[in-house]
Order: structure tokens, then C-alpha cells, then sequence
């Protein structure tokens, strides 16, 4: 990579990170933190207000994907992050779970993902592109990593209220990342020249990017159906000041585990039984969380086989979509992407905490490992690009 494309990638990640710390840093302590709001009362609600930052993610991520196409990727990221920091601040000065979830409506309304991949894919040439997305998707997983750790260790010492207020000022700090550190697109550079309109329609009934679609709709919505109830389950066995120490542990064990494998299916090109291997985990990763309810031991393996599987899927998905995508349409595709992404991060989280509170915490476990199990199905037919492939397309 040249010196430009590894400064855009390595500011674009910075960005992508700042911006979903706002939905990782509060999941492992909002259930508890909004059953003592106003509505905490239940499980449906707390889901509700967990998950409808997912919801206006996913309506405005097309529409702001597509103004990238036409009126540039850094306005539309200026304003996608300026939304979001308002929404932090209602969030922040909200005393019930209704005025909560309407900031977390606005947060999620700066739909920026899609702008965001798409100038990082700009900005890079194609044989180097999938190193390009491979920051930004390893940012989303350390990001994803760090607000397990840091979340339980922020919600004592500046409450969740707090966490609320800080993630609303590095959106700020972001826009001075994408203004002052990422550079400016020039199309053609890369030989990336926009070419003909692409309709959208073709863009959604393309078979691969609907894989793909349907697999980062399948791991967000996990994803957010785990978080309305693991916090409950943990706390048989952890207070909820002390369980940033298990995170820290379960995510040390599945990078440790998640690296090696991403480096031999790199160099041996088995990228898609990487890939499958990681839905077969986390299918598997549900069903020991069920069969293990109230054990400590299947809660921590469980945990590490999620998260080694998690951290390896959030990794691939994007670069997979950047290369599938044609140029002329990234930002469109991206947009279905991050729409269908934050679709089931509203599904999930909704879905959650409606089953647990009519048939109880294992039965959300079971639930996940039954959508990983759909997931399997779609991913068996994937077909993953080689670079040389990707290159021909653009």
C-alpha cells in the first residue's frame, strides 16, 4: 500500500471505530442501567431502545449511501456525524427509557457506514483493497473489543449517562479525522472511475452481495439478541461492576484463536471455509450457551466461541462487499449492506428481549443458533473473489 492509501484507511478505520463505539460501548450495560428508568419495567422496551438506533441506521443508510454517489463521501460523513452527536447529547440528558430511546433513534439516523467504506474504497487501488477493508474490519472488531472491556469500567466511573455524552464528543473528534486527516478523493486515481449507472435493483437482486447482505443481518441481530440477556446471566455468577474482567479474558482467548485462523485462510486461500467455519461456531456458541444456562464454565466457552467467530466475520464481511460491489454503485451497495446490518441489530434486539420475557433467557440462546443455522444455508453458496477478480470488475 502507498503512504495515501494506508493514511486513508488507517483515518477511515479511526473514524468507522469512533463511530460504532456508539452502539458496541453500551451493550453490556444498558439492560441493567435502563431497568431502572421509567418503562424499565420491560424486557420488550429495554429491547426496543437497545435496538432502534439499528432501525434508523437501517433507513438511512441507502439514502445516505446513494448521496455519497452524488454529493460527496466527506459532506455526507460531516453530517452523518453531527446527527449522531445530537442524538448522543438527548441520550445523555434523558431521566427515562422513552426519551433514551428517542436519542438512540437519532444516533442511529447519522448513517455514515456506507459513506465511509465507500471513500476508503476510493481512495484505494483494487489489488490492495482488501488489505484496505482488513483495517477497517479488524478497527470494528478491536473497537468491538475495547467497549466490552471498557463499557462495565466507564459505567462506574462516568455512568451510563456519561458514556452517552462521550461518544457524542469523539463523533466530533471524527469529523476533525475525516477533515484534516483523510484525504480527498480523485476519481480515476485508482482506476475506479465511476463508470455507467448501475440500477438498483440490479444491485439487490445481485446473488453474492445478498449473501452477504443476509449474513451481516444474521450476525448483528446475535449479536444484539444475545446482549438484552447475557448481562442477566452473567450476574449468577459476576457482579456488574466486575464483568469487564470476564470480557477481557474471553476477548484476549478469541483473538488468540481468531488471528491464526484468519492468517492461514489468507495464505492458503481458504477464505470461505474460514468463513463457514465461523457461522458453524457461532451456531455452536448459542447452543453451549443454552445447554449451559446458569454454568459459569459453558458461559465463558460459549463466550470465547462467539467472539473468535464474531471478531472473524466482522472482519471479512466488508472487504467482501467492497470487492463484490461495482464501482459505479459502492456507495448504493454499501448502503443495502449497512441497511440490512442494522436492520437486524433492531430485529435482534427487539426479537431478544420479546422472547425472553415470554419463555425466559434460553430460549433466546436457541433462537440465535437457529438464525446462525439459516445463515449457514445462505453462506454454503458463497463465492468469495479472488483479487485478481475484484480488479477486472473495477
Amino acid at each position: 500500500m502507498s503512504p495515501l492509501e494506508l493514511r486513508a484507511s488507517l483515518g477511515l478505520a479511526s473514524v468507522f471505530g469512533l463511530r460504532m463505539l456508539g452502539m458496541f460501548i453500551i451493550l453490556p450495560v444498558f439492560a441493567p442501567y435502563a431497568r431502572n428508568l421509567h418503562g424499565g419495567d420491560s424486557h420488550t422496551l429495554i429491547g426496543i431502545a437497545l435496538g432502534v438506533y439499528g432501525l434508523t441506521q437501517a433507513f438511512f443508510q441507502l439514502p445516505l449511501g446513494r448521496l455519497s454517489d452524488r454529493w460527496g463521501r466527506k459532506r455526507t460523513i460531516y453530517l452523518g456525524l453531527l446527527v449522531f452527536a445530537a442524538g448522543s447529547l438527548i441520550a445523555a440528558l434523558a431521566d427515562n427509557l422513552y426519551a433514551v430511546a428517542i436519542g438512540r433513534a437519532i444516533q442511529g439516523a447519522g448513517a455514515i457506514s456506507s459513506a465511509v467504506i465507500a471513500l476508503n474504497a476510493d481512495l484505494t487501488r483494487a489489488d490492495h483493497r482488501t488489505k484496505s477493508m482488513a483495517i477497517i474490519g479488524m478497527t470494528i472488531g478491536a473497537t468491538f473489543i475495547v467497549s466490552m472491556i471498557a463499557g462495565s469500567a466507564l459505567e462506574k466511573l462516568l455512568g451510563v449517562p456519561g458514556i452517552f455524552a462521550l461518544t457524542g464528543v469523539l463523533a466530533l473528534v471524527a469529523i476533525l479525522v475525516v477533515r484534516f486527516f483523510v484525504p480527498d478523493p480523485v476519481h480515476g486515481e485508482h482506476g475506479d472511475a465511476p463508470g455507467p449507472p448501475v440500477a438498483l435493483a440490479t444491485i439487490l437482486r445481485d446473488p453474492q452481495l445478498l449473501r452477504l447482505n443476509i449474513g451481516i443481518f444474521s450476525l448483528h441481530g446475535v449479536l444484539m439478541a444475545m446482549f438484552v440477556v447475557l448481562p442477566f446471566e452473567l450476574s449468577r455468577h459476576l457482579p456488574a461492576t466486575d464483568q469487564w474482567k470476564l470480557y477481557l479474558s474471553v476477548m484476549l482467548a478469541s483473538l488468540a484463536i481468531m488471528v491464526p485462523v484468519m492468517l492461514v485462510s489468507e495464505r492458503r486461500r481458504a477464505r470461505k471455509a474460514a468463513f463457514v467455519g465461523g457461522v458453524i461456531v457461532i451456531a455452536g456458541a448459542e447452543v453451549v450457551l443454552a445447554a449451559g444456562s446458569g454454568v459459569f464454565a459453558f458461559t465463558v466457552l460459549g463466550l470465547v466461541m462467539f467472539f473468535a467467530a464474531f471478531n472473524l466475520l466482522e472482519a471479512s464481511l466488508p472487504s467482501l462487499v467492497s470487492r463484490v460491489a461495482p464501482a459505479s454503485a459502492r456507495g448504493t451497495a454499501i448502503g443495502i449492506y449497512s441497511t440490512l446490518q442494522f436492520v437486524g441489530t433492531f430485529v435482534g434486539a427487539t426479537a431478544g428481549g420479546w422472547i425472553a420475557q415470554h419463555y425466559g433467557n434460553t430460549t433466546v440462546f436457541l433462537f440465535c443458533a437457529a438464525v446462525a443455522l439459516f445463515w449457514l444455508m445462505m453462506a454454503a453458496g458463497m463465492q468469495v473473489p479472488r483479487p485478481a477478480d475484484a480488479a477486472t470488475q473495477r
